[in-house]
């Protein structure tokens, strides 16, 4: 057991019973049952949870419930591909483009299970912590903590401890890990790894930039929402913030969370892309640090956007953006409406530039086509 790392790790497995006993106390266990146990008696739910002692308990009984409620009721098709290249007595860094705060890791979690993986654990900004029983579900659900903000050397420091940390999950604690490719959802629909990420990586092996890497066994995730996670929500946060940096409201992480999770989603899919490997580094040996983290986010986009599935979504709001008919051949009359419909929902917000807005929400289902030119 380190304790170097006690501020931002997940749960033991001998913190379960009172995190359980957190939780069924909370005022919002009524609705969480009502959601992921529908039809059976709270009591018995309570009882049940109650009765965990180990995070695998918690992600066995509840977790795998919550995913397969969201699937149920949000997702008309799910699917994947790249797992059976995974190696179940290997550990790796999952590096994913984010498009929904919980369900990217969550469903990746859920595919992991099914496919006789151990699930991984997964970054949690400190933003998200808001509230103890969020804290109690996150920690129980192999959550750690990413602390962001503060001063610059505040960032460096909580940067190597970040660093430190990952490398200790997956060589000595021995449990893959899940992270996404920047600080926050991709809004704009352009999935692009933050080369800062790549750094970070690699503050915990400074003397070989290429085993740096190498040995945390890097696998590039690209998740695709046929019916964009907050796609309106985002929008209006790319419109309010042209002028001047977007302040959070009080509550509106939690909204996005909640929101992601019942919100039509259409089809899914997570493709699990190619390893990482050395050989692939090796090309980059002869770059300095820097050119060095920006190739390797590079590559990582690549691998992303090359599994990215486009949906008849993507070509009808590039189709829209730039007034063309150039991809009507991908989508029917009936896809073109029900997007349009979707779309409508912006005029429920008074804004000055509608047309912005517009063009806004737009940009999110087309950029990802435009990536792939």
């Amino acid at each position: 057991m380190n304790n170097n790392f006690d501020d931002i790790r997940p749960y033991y497995d001998s913190e379960i019973p009172a995190a359980m006993q957190n939780i069924v106390n909370s005022n919002f266990f009524g609705l969480l049952c009502t959601y992921v146990y529908p039809g059976r008696n709270p009591e018995e739910v309570k009882e049940m949870m109650l009765s965990f002692r180990t995070i695998r308990d918690f992600q066995l009984e509840v977790m795998r419930c919550v995913n397969e409620q969201v699937i149920r009721r949000s997702i008309t098709e799910f699917t994947y591909s790249g797992v059976e290249q995974l190696d179940p007595d290997k550990k790796y860094l999952f590096v994913s483009n984010h498009r929904d705060i919980m369900l990217d890791a969550c469903l990746l979690q859920y595919i992991l299970y099914k496919n006789g993986h151990e699930t991984s654990e997964i970054t949690f900004g400190a933003n998200l912590m808001s509230s103890p029983l969020v804290i109690d579900i996150g920690k129980a659900n192999k959550m750690f903590r990413v602390e962001r903000g503060g001063t610059m050397r505040d960032f460096y420091l909580s940067s190597v401890h970040l660093s430190d940390y990952i490398r200790y999950v997956l060589t000595e604690k021995g449990q893959s890990l899940w992270i996404a490719q920047r600080n926050g959802r991709t809004k704009d629909g352009l999935d692009r790894t933050d080369q800062g990420i790549i750094k970070m990586f690699c503050m915990s092996y400074p003397q070989d930039k290429i085993q740096a890497l190498s040995q945390l066994h890097i696998v590039p995730v690209s998740v695709s929402y046929e019916w964009e996670s907050c796609d309106i929500l985002k929008a209006l946060e790319l419109y309010q913030s042209r002028q001047a940096p977007y302040v959070k409201k009080p509550g509106e992480d939690l909204n996005s969370i909640l929101t992601g999770i019942a919100q039509p989603k259409g089809r899914v899919h997570i493709s699990f892309c190619p390893q990482v490997t050395e050989n692939d580094l090796r090309q980059f040996d002869d770059c300095t640090s820097n050119e060095y983290h920006r190739q390797v986010a590079q590559l990582l986009d690549r691998r992303i956007r090359t599994a990215y599935q486009l949906t008849p979504n993507n070509y009808i709001a590039h189709d829209l953006r730039y007034g063309q008919h150039r991809y009507q051949g991908r989508y029917t009359p009936e896809q073109r409406q029900a997007f349009l419909h979707r779309m409508e929902k912006l005029n429920r917000f008074d804004v000055p530039e509608p047309d912005v807005l517009r063009d806004i929400f737009l940009g999110i289902y087309a950029n990802p086509l435009k990536e792939l030119w």
